[in-house]
């Protein structure tokens, strides 16, 4: 049941399991020549399938809807809308999503946070509503994706072991 919610929320925002998929299979397909877009889909589903993740999702969109709506106490109001650069816990939040998987989820999150590639570029668009919290949110469910199928995933070109 929470799967379905939080699966249909994110739609609600712009965001598909395929749209972050994509974004996991560009992270992972030098890694893993072979990969297929439906093992993206895949490892997307599965981590949104962990109750914590879709319990912070679930308080990202909501503090986003709110912001939209000038529903928020002030000065917190303020600091969604403007995307204060020093206001941090949209990254907080989307990293309890990416230490499922160690230190790979981490670095995928930060290189992601970084060059805002596919829906999380068109999230960031300050034109397309308030999506503080999901932008980050969505680069986190992309990294831990990603870190998911390289921790699967032993025999992986440039792995240290498998000259």
């Amino acid at each position: 049941m929470s799967y379905e919610i939080v699966e249909a929320m994110l739609k609600r925002r712009g965001v598909t399991i395929e749209s972050i998929a994509e974004i996991v299979f560009t992270l992972q397909k030098k890694f893993h020549p072979e990969l297929r877009e439906e093992e993206c889909v895949e490892s997307v589903r599965a981590v949104l399938g962990k109750r914590e993740v879709q319990y912070t999702l679930y308080t990202g969109i909501a503090l986003d809807e709110l912001a939209e709506k000038r529903l928020l106490p002030q000065p917190l109001q303020a600091l969604l809308e403007a995307d204060e650069p020093l206001y941090g816990v949209d990254e907080t939040l989307a990293l309890g999503i990416t230490s499922v998987y160690g230190m790979i989820g981490l670095t995928s999150f930060g290189y992601l946070d970084k060059e805002k590639m596919g829906i999380i570029e068109t999230l960031n668009d300050k034109n397309s509503g308030v999506h503080v919290f999901l932008d980050d949110l969505v680069a986190g469910l992309a990294a831990a994706a990603s870190a998911r199928i390289a921790h699967k995933n032993i025999s992986a070109k440039n792995y240290p072991f498998n000259p």
